[in-house]
């Protein structure tokens, strides 16, 4: 966990007064909405379809325990008793009255949480993979990195103003977990040649009304330049991004026209001029950053011991979890646990009050107090004792986050759609809930693998339906909600754009057609371990639109 100092305090106590005068005029009638709208913003504050909505940042996904327990209360005292997790690693609040928000942010103040650009034309909440800092596969704890930029460019003056929202995520693994191609900047910590760890940069991704896959401007770059580089990349785009067309404002669409090989030499040009200067890190100033960060005195442990493996054989729905949930840790004897927030027939993403409070608890017990939210809106305690896991397993069991459908057909990533956003142009929720029931059976859903559905209630693509394995996508009709179906996409380090499958179907029918795609991969797939992905890359779309569209 990282430290923050009594700076970064009293940046979040002073930003909450300013806020409480800005509330109190705006209710007093002193400030239009038009007037309170830029301001409320900046906050994290939205105006949804039947209350506002605060968005808490939770940078590169990490909290502590207390902060947890802050977030359940902020549910239970101004809300209506849970909170939203979200593909940004946030969570949102979706009913909290106007006249409570000050009150809201000041109890989250003073746990060090905020609303801080995690809304408006500036840069968002910086994400990682989940997993940073104990995954076996990753070179280095990418939160530093996170966190370096995260103080760089929180509120800063040249780019609280962009063109549009700007989306930084960063991954320190060959595997992707964090979806950096589809961000706006992507950064991947790797080896080069010569052994050195610097970045890859890639620029230009992003989802929404037009979806691109990022362009790689930089196969490396010295991780003293990174701030100096970033930088680069944004003035570009803040000199050149256009504020005339919202539809066209974002950094994916000047990268497009311009082209990436003609936008690099822009920034190149650009990063020249100041890679020598203030901005590049020394390294005092990157061990200053790494040290704030603590890390569990780690007990030396049997990795695999015998109590373990007694569970396992004497409890098949806790092996099952285990074979779902649980994944390996760089530390032996411990373990990285997903709880599934996804169980059937919920809001994906959604956590009471009560579950986060026992989840806080158990953090303090069995994971050094810590918890870290997922890029796939899950949570995840990151420091178990392998010895441990069949007692935590029983308490999450308890509590509804102990299903073992982590990463598969049911663990649905979804926006709130029609039922919250004011934006949405048709219900995600409804369609989740419905195909989590539909594939209720986990056994099958362990025949059927790895298999990620993704659903956006618009074009807007909160819910990342254009990388899902299987996409959905809610449009209108004439006052109607239909949905397209896409397959084959992905957000890992092979990300593409699914293809459609064919015309938008009914709300009603939706369900079935996921069905129909199930049935036509089962029927497809060379063997049993060939994944749909797979199935989909060598067989291509035509055989499932055969399926899906087959006339009676």
């Amino acid at each position: 966990m990282y430290l923050y100092d009594e700076l970064d305090r009293r940046l979040v106590e002073e930003r909450v007064g300013e806020f409480r005068d800005q509330v109190r005029r705006r209710v007093s009638g002193e400030l239009t909405e038009d007037e309170f709208k830029p301001l409320r913003l900046m906050n994290g504050v939205y105006l949804q379809l039947h209350a506002y909505m605060l968005r808490i940042a939770i940078p590169y996904g990490t909290m502590s325990a207390d902060q947890l327990r802050t977030l359940a209360r902020v549910a239970r005292e101004y809300d209506r008793g849970y909170g939203h997790f979200t593909t940004r690693q946030n969570i949102q609040f979706n009913w909290i009255k106007l006249e409570q928000l000050p009150d809201a942010m000041a109890l989250l103040a003073s746990a060090g949480m905020h609303g801080m650009q995690t809304s408006g034309n500036c840069v968002r909440n910086i994400t990682t993979d989940q997993w940073a800092g104990v995954a076996p596969d990753e070179i280095e704890d990418v939160r530093v990195w996170a966190e370096l930029l995260r103080q760089h460019l929180t509120l800063h003056p040249e780019f609280s103003f962009l063109p549009r929202k700007f989306k930084i995520a960063i991954t320190a693994a060959p595997h992707d977990r964090a979806a950096t191609k589809v961000h706006d900047i992507g950064l991947r910590l790797h080896r080069n040649g010569a052994g050195e760890v610097g970045f890859e940069v890639s620029v230009g991704g992003g989802l929404g009304r037009t979806p691109f896959i990022g362009k790689l401007i930089k196969p490396f770059l010295a991780k003293r330049d990174v701030l100096s580089y970033v930088e680069a990349v944004m003035r570009v785009y803040n000199q050149y991004g256009r504020r005339d067309n919202i539809y066209k404002a974002r950094i994916k669409i000047l990268v497009h026209d311009l082209g990436a090989e003609a936008f690099g030499k822009e920034v190149e040009a650009e990063w020249q001029a100041i890679k020598d200067g203030p901005l590049a890190l020394d390294g005092a100033v990157i061990a200053d950053v790494t040290a704030r960060f603590k890390y569990p005195d780690y007990p030396r442990l049997d990795d695999r011991p015998v109590e373990l493996a007694r569970a396992r054989a004497a409890d098949p729905r806790f092996d099952r979890w285990y074979k779902n949930s649980v994944t390996p840790h760089r530390v032996p004897g411990h373990a990285v646990v997903t709880l599934s927030l996804k169980p059937e027939g919920a809001p994906p993403g959604d956590a009471t009050a009560a579950q986060m409070d026992r989840i806080a608890e158990l953090a303090d017990r069995y994971s050094f107090s810590e918890i870290r939210v997922g890029h796939d809106q899950n949570l995840a305690l990151p420091h178990v004792a392998q010895r441990d896991l069949p007692a935590l397993w029983r308490a999450l069991d308890e509590i509804g986050v102990a299903t073992p459908n982590v990463g598969l057909v049911s663990d649905i990533i979804a926006c709130p759609g029609l039922d919250y956003c004011s934006l949405a142009n048709a219900r995600a929720i409804p369609v989740a809930q419905e195909i989590t029931r539909r594939f209720r059976d986990l056994g099958l859903a362990q025949e059927l693998g790895r298999l990620h559905i993704n659903i956006s209630g618009c074009i807007n693509a909160c819910g990342h339906h254009h990388v899902g394995h299987i996409g959905i996508l809610g449009v209108e009709k004439n006052g109607e909600e239909f949905y397209q179906l896409t397959i084959g996409g992905r957000s890992d380090e092979g990300a593409r754009l699914g293809d459609l499958l064919g015309p938008a179907v009914r709300y009603h029918e939706v369900a079935d057609k996921v069905e129909d795609i199930v049935a036509a991969y089962l029927e497809l797939r060379a063997r049993p371990d060939e994944i749909f992905l797979a199935t989909v890359e060598r067989v291509g779309v035509e055989p499932f639109k055969e399926r899906v569209y087959a006339v009676a």
